[in-house]
């Protein structure tokens, strides 16, 4: 029967030395643009207010492999963002036909500004998402943001055509 001579000290100097020169394999390809340094981000809750389907189906293919709620109305909104936690929330001013033609009405309790005063009102709800006030109404869009600012929320306003580009910063695949 053979002596196993076990030395712990040589062991930890030889795996000190082998992850010393991974490191600096590493190192060098990342500097030449060599090394993958993607990574795969865990899946996260979106919420989207909007009432065009054909939007409902870009988000759908944005969103990927992550949790995807959609209401088409202020009182579908309400309900799953007072029941859900979301990392991120899409909000559409104009949701009915008559929305699109004017600001000029009387009807703002069926717009996505119910949506930020609702928030406003409760602001235990939603306090770690991200809000984008994605309307094309640039006018209509302003004061939503500045109501959901009114209780320190993160939000910010991005015109749908500008959309692909943000969704892509904030959370990259």
């Amino acid at each position: 029967m053979g002596l196993i001579l076990y030395e712990p000290d040589r062991m930890l100097y030889l795996l000190f030395v082998h992850a010393s020169n991974m490191g600096l394999v590493r190192n060098i390809l990342l500097k030449f643009g060599l090394a993958d340094v993607s990574s795969e981000r865990t899946p996260i809750n979106v919420f989207l207010l909007d009432d065009d389907r054909r939007r409902h189906r870009w988000f759908e293919k944005r969103f990927s492999g992550d949790e995807l709620d959609i209401a088409e109305t202020v009182e579908e909104a309400k309900v799953f963002l007072a029941k859900e936690n979301y990392d991120a929330i899409f909000l559409d001013h104009d949701l009915l036909p008559h929305h699109y033609e004017t600001n000029d009405h009387d009807d703002f309790s069926n717009t996505g500004f119910a949506i930020a005063e609702f928030l406003n009102e409760r602001a235990e709800l939603q306090r770690a998402a991200t809000i984008i006030v994605h309307t094309r109404n640039a006018d209509a869009a302003i004061p939503m943001v500045q109501k959901l600012r009114e209780t320190g929320r993160n939000v910010e306003y991005v015109a749908f055509p500008m959309l692909d580009l943000k969704i892509r910063n904030y959370w990259k695949r």
